[in-house]
């Protein structure tokens, strides 16, 4: 021990102490790989309790309960619950429609492979339109029919025996990945969310102080992009908080009302920044944004919620005296802009309530929203039924091909390559660009390959007893976890613990036969690669078509909220916050210019937004002003249907309506004309910045 120490911290004398390991564990790096290596523990344990008991109940391939126990480990305990019950869901269902399937079409192999490749398309359509954790429900259900109907081809009088053997196999690595993760050593998922959102709402109140600063420079404008993705975390986090052992949950009510805050302060905040651009000096406002500017900066507390109420009382009082004037369009921005002021110390008081309120894990008393009502209306997610189905018919097109290949063939090994094909494009084919993990798979795979053959042929055949199975087994298996834990590696990972379980032939007895190892390995990699080569030419949308698909999507949602059709005002915020979301990853593999796209996302979101409001404030109206905001609205939404943002002469024109109309009520004495001013100039400011024009103009 002592020899240890001196080659790994030189001489300890007496006066030196070293750290203690909590120490070691606060650096990031560390406190990952130590939750990697636990993760991968407790993983290997769970896979070997499901090895051990479906050896002692005589289940003819426990490598399944194996696979299963490393598919359904997730980082947390939640999390781990949450995926087992959907892979459950899944394989109930899969098994079903294998066995309905495959005696049906008996003797007709073509029309069989062409129903089980529908099916499999079928299922990956359900989960692309999903977008949540339970979408692996259904990409289970295409994958078990996979796994269980193209090997059991020609048997098929024999697959429900072997649909109910494989049922109770993922049945018990399901239960002991559960049981693991539930009771040794459990991670909560519940205090990553606490951890989470906390981040997310000291990250929203730090975004609004920048702005009324305004700090406009690239790093505010990533964090206020960044706002929409850490939203969508948020949500995912939010799929497993039922399924979570902590004795206090988050109310979903809670979690809703948050989210619907925080996503309205994404435009809110573009909104207000616009306006302080084109502001003139004006002393009460600049006070008041003082005043606001030091109540964000401070801690929020329970004594800051009367500081809170003064503010918004304040800047509707700002708001009310200069509509209240003798009406000129240079000060009609000003009360605008305290209308939004307003909103703003709002959203982020409501936001402090509820953070409390998740922290306790009950509703705070006495919280009366300002804002939004009593109503929530939670994530929304954007849902594309057209890219769906173009990537499960590019599936479902290139299982067939396998198929047909295999008949052609008859290649003895093509049902097992078939079935990992099928696997392949269900498990991959979620994403736009799935080859780049395939071939992460693929290289897993070649390591798991490779050990296999070690443990099979040199190392298996040496091992007399389960606990030295168990210590033999270890190093790979552990390794493996280690980097699932991990996402950058986490596609490699299964390569690795879904190969070795299955070629080593991990059964009740050594089995080890070269040649079915040597055919088995080809066969997979012949799959996995053909899967590659058909998801690139059938499944794979570039970066650029992806994008440009949100944002004609967009455009044409603003003309139907123009018509006075969408959503209401929480939902079409939740899903153009979404939709930013969306665009992240995908301009990361574009060479396009990220915070303009961005932006476009989000001036889209302003329009829609203030399009809608001019239209429910005209709707009871029927004036010669409310006339003229209509043929506005009419205009725009002509202008916006056909996919475009709109040409500078078409926006010129929608501009000097505006001026026109603001003027005109500016002019009008009729105090019914104020409900058209903040919608009006909303419209304004935003399509001056879709026209890239002079923020002034907008006034």
């Amino acid at each position: 021990m002592g020899i240890w120490l001196f080659y790994t911290y030189g001489w300890v004398g007496p006066r030196l102490t070293l750290p203690p390991i909590g120490t070691f564990l606060r650096t990031p790096a560390l406190r990952t790989d130590a939750e990697a290596l636990l993760f991968s523990a407790k993983t290997f344990a769970a896979a070997m309790l499901a090895y051990h008991i479906a050896l002692r109940i005589g289940l003819p391939r426990p490598s399944w309960a194996i696979i299963t126990a490393y598919l359904v480990s997730q980082g947390s305990a939640g999390a781990s619950i949450s995926r087992g019950v959907y892979r459950m869901a899944g394989t109930l269902v899969g098994a079903a429609a294998t066995v309905m399937i495959l005696p049906t079409f008996v003797g007709e192999p073509i029309i069989c492979s062409l129903v089980l490749a529908g099916w499999i398309g079928f299922c990956l359509f359900l989960s692309l339109l999903d977008r949540t954790p339970r979408a692996y429900a259904f990409v289970l259900a295409g994958y078990t029919a996979s796994l269980i109907g193209f090997p059991g081809v020609a048997e098929p009088d024999a697959i429900f025996d072997t649909a109910l053997v494989r049922v109770q196999e993922i049945g018990l690595g399901i239960l002991c990945a559960v049981l693991i993760h539930r009771f040794v050593l459990p991670r909560p998922m519940t205090g990553q969310f606490l951890a989470k959102a906390t981040a997310t709402l000291r990250d929203a109140r730090r975004l609004a102080g920048d702005v009324l600063r305004g700090e406009t420079d690239p790093r505010q404008r990533a964090d206020r992009h960044r706002l929409a993705l850490d939203l969508l975390t948020l949500d995912g986090l939010a799929t497993h908080l039922p399924y979570d052992p902590a004795i206090a949950r988050p109310r979903r009510a809670t979690l809703r009302h948050l989210h619907d805050r925080l996503a309205r302060l994404l435009p809110l905040a573009t909104e207000i920044e616009a306006r302080l651009s084109a502001m003139c000096d004006d002393e009460a406002l600049a006070a008041l944004l003082h005043a606001i500017g030091q109540w964000i900066d401070a801690a929020p507390s329970p004594e800051s919620d009367a500081t809170a109420h003064h503010l918004i009382d304040r800047a509707h009082q700002l708001r009310a005296t200069v509509y209240a004037e003798p009406a000129h369009e240079g000060r009609l921005q000003t009360g605008n802009l305290a209308g939004h002021l307003a909103e703003l110390v709002g959203l982020l008081h409501e936001g402090d309530l509820l953070g409390r309120e998740l922290a306790n894990a009950r509703p705070a008393r006495n919280r009366t929203p300002r804002f939004g009502g009593m109503s929530a209306t939670g994530y929304v997610h954007h849902r594309d039924p057209l890219m769906a189905a173009r990537a499960a018919i590019g599936a479902t097109l290139g299982i067939l091909a396998g198929c047909l290949f295999w008949i052609w063939s008859a290649w003895p090994d093509g049902g097992l390559a078939v079935s990992v094909l099928g696997v392949t494009c269900a498990l991959f084919g979620n994403v736009d660009a799935p080859a780049p993990n395939v071939r992460k798979y693929m290289l897993g795979s070649l390591y798991g390959v490779v050990l296999s053959l070690a443990y099979s042929f040199v190392i298996l055949p040496r091992v007399t007893d389960f606990p030295t199975l168990v210590a033999v087994l270890a190093p790979p298996f552990l390794w493996g976890g280690s980097l699932q834990a991990r996402p950058a590696t986490a596609y490699m990972a299964l390569g690795i613990t879904l190969t070795i379980p299955i070629l080593s032939g991990l059964g009740a007895q050594y089995s080890g036969d070269l040649a079915d190892a040597l055919n088995g390995s080809v066969a997979l990699f012949v799959a996995t690669a053909f899967g590659a080569a058909s998801m690139t030419l059938l499944q794979t949308v570039p970066a650029d078509a992806a994008i440009d698909r949100l944002l004609r999507l967009s455009r044409r949602d603003v003309a139907r909220r123009a018509r006075g059709h969408g959503p209401a005002e929480a939902g079409w915020t939740s899903l153009m916050v979404d939709r930013t979301a969306l665009l992240l990853p995908r301009l990361a593999a574009s060479k396009r210019s990220r915070p303009d796209t961005l932006d476009a996302m989000l001036r889209h979101l302003r329009i829609g937004h203030a399009a809608a409001g001019l239209h429910r404030a005209l709707a009871p109206a029927t004036g010669e002003i409310d006339q003229q905001a209509r043929q506005l609205l009419g205009a725009l939404a002509e202008g916006w249907a056909n996919g475009r943002d709109g040409d500078a002469d078409a926006l010129t024109a929608l501009d000097q309506r505006l001026e026109t109309l603001i003027a005109r009520i500016a002019a009008d004495a009729d105090e019914g004309r104020w409900r058209l001013v903040d919608p009006l100039l909303d419209l304004r400011f935003a399509l001056a910045a879709a026209a890239a024009t002079d923020p002034k103009r907008a006034a």
